[in-house]
Formats: C-alpha cells, structure tokens, sequence
C-alpha cells in the first residue's frame, strides 16, 4: 500500500508523506488529556458554588503552558538535535487558539450566558481587555496556520506569526492581573517565557545555544529576572513586602520559588547538549556487527 492510499495520510498523526509518526500520535493524544480531565471534573468533580469556576481556570492556565510548549519547539530543536520536532509545532499552535477559545466558553457559560454581559465585561475589566486581545491574536495566528496561507502570505506570514511573542506576554498580563495576591504560578510561567526568550535573544547574538555554557547563562540570567518580575509584582500590586519574598528565594527548605525552579529546569536544559554528546560517543563505540 502507497503512502497515498492509506487511509487519513492527511491526519494530524501521520507526516508529510502520510506515514504514521509515534512522536505526533503522542502529542495529538496528549494535547486532549487536560480537556477531558477538565469536562470529566465538570461531569463527576465535586459541587462547587461557581460550578465554571475550575475549568475557566484550568482552561486558561492550559493556553499558558501550551503557548510556552509551542515556543520551545524551536529552540529545543537546535538543543537536541532533533529535526522531526518541528513536525509537532504547528499542531500545538493550534490546540492553543482551541483551549482559548474553550476558556471564553466557559467564562460565558458562568455569566449564564449573558453574552451582552459578557462583551461589557470584556471592554470594562481591563485583565478581560487583555486576555481577549490575546484571543484576536491567537484567531489570527489560527487562520492562517495552514500550508495555502504560508505559500500566499510569504514572508508576511514570518512577520505575522511573531504576534507569538506578544501573545505570550498579553496572555502572561491576564495570568497575573486574575490571580491577585497569590502569583507563585504565573511568575514561574513568566520566568519559562523569559528563559525561552533568551534562548531566542541568544541566537540572535550569534551564540550557539546547543552549547552547555550559552544555556547555562540563559538560565542564570532568566532566573535573576523571574525574581525582579516577582519582586516587582508584589511592590507594585500587593500589600505584602517584596524584600520577604524575594528573600524566600534562599529559604528553599520552605518552599522552591519560582526564581529557584526557572534556574534548575534552564540547568537541566543546560545539561542536554552534553548528555547528546555521550549519547553519540557511546553510540560510536558500538561494535559493528558483521
């Protein structure tokens, strides 16, 4: 049977060449998981007063950590070496504008949907202004995310899907804007968006950053800016004294921060290009059968 004649050669899990790809099943499969946990809570989960109110938010940290997922394709396709990654990208992409639009639903679906409401809460409430500025973003980025729009559009369409990186800040703004007082995870959302940033920022300085020491750097310096978005937040938005929670960064026996966490996950990333190498050098030293 020829690539052509297999059934749904054109489906997300099979490549260009309508094979079946392991790595785009797995991701395409595990892209539904958080949607099925989140509608199985809403079917089976306890009773809540505000019965949207879990899945709004776990909707809307979704479109965070899989925005962040689709930006560190990239990257990490040059740290590991690993050509067929790109493969997975676009369908990521995707799953973002639906979990986004999945988080609009559901906030109608708790203002009763009252769509007038809605639509007045989204022009008064400035963290609604933003997040909906996001979706825009994310509906363009969408419809144009197929192969007819890349061959129309050119280098348009390069210019167009850089909105990624203003999307991720809107989107980082409405993370941090709903959460209030309480902003342990948005800043460690934050501190990954920064460290994937100067990954990119990096490459654009010309350093190669499939070696140790330029990720290494990445990370120390992504972890001292998560700290200064944290301190900043909590003297600019809270009553709570920032010297004590940037001071928590070194009390790591309480608690990780999310400073500490950004420095260890960019320190494990530092480490891969030398695990490949080992990899590799062991592989060579593989005796050839016969």
């Amino acid at each position: 049977m020829t690539a052509a004649s297999i059934p749904f050669r054109h489906a997300p899990w099979t490549d260009r060449k309508g094979q079946l790809s392991p790595l785009r099943l797995v991701v395409f499969i595990g892209l539904f998981l958080p949607a099925i946990a989140i509608f199985a809570d809403l079917a089976f989960g306890p009773m809540r007063p505000e019965p949207f109110e879990y899945a709004l938010h776990e909707s809307g940290k979704w479109v965070v950590r899989f925005l962040l997922l689709s930006l560190a394709i990239t990257p990490f396709r040059r740290i590991l070496a690993w050509n067929r990654l790109i493969g997975v990208r676009r369908m990521i992409g995707v799953s973002v504008l639906c979990y986004a639009l999945l988080h609009l639903g559901f906030y109608a679906a708790q203002e009763n949907w009252h769509l007038g409401k809605v639509a007045s809460e989204i022009v008064l409430r400035i963290y609604l202004t933003i997040g909906f500025a996001a979706l825009l973003g994310l509906i363009a980025l969408g419809a144009t995310s197929f192969d007819a729009a890349v061959r129309k559009m050119g280098r348009n369409w390069t210019l167009l899907h850089r909105l990624t990186y203003g999307i991720g800040v809107l989107a980082l703004i409405h993370f941090f804007l709903q959460a209030k007082s309480d902003v342990t995870e948005p800043t460690l959302m934050a501190g990954l968006f920064i460290l994937l940033m100067s990954y990119r920022v990096a490459s654009i300085a010309k350093l190669d950053i499939s070696r140790s020491w330029v990720l290494a750097l990445c990370a120390a310096i992504s972890a001292a800016l998560t700290a200064g978005v944290e301190y900043t937040w909590y003297a600019l938005a809270t009553g709570i004294p920032p010297k004590l929670v940037f001071l928590a960064n070194f009390d790591v026996e309480t608690a990780i921060r999310p400073a500490v966490w950004v420095a260890i996950i960019g320190g494990v990333v530092a480490l891969l290009p030398l695990l490949r190498l080992l990899y590799t050098g062991f592989a060579q030293l593989r005796p050839v059968k016969a």
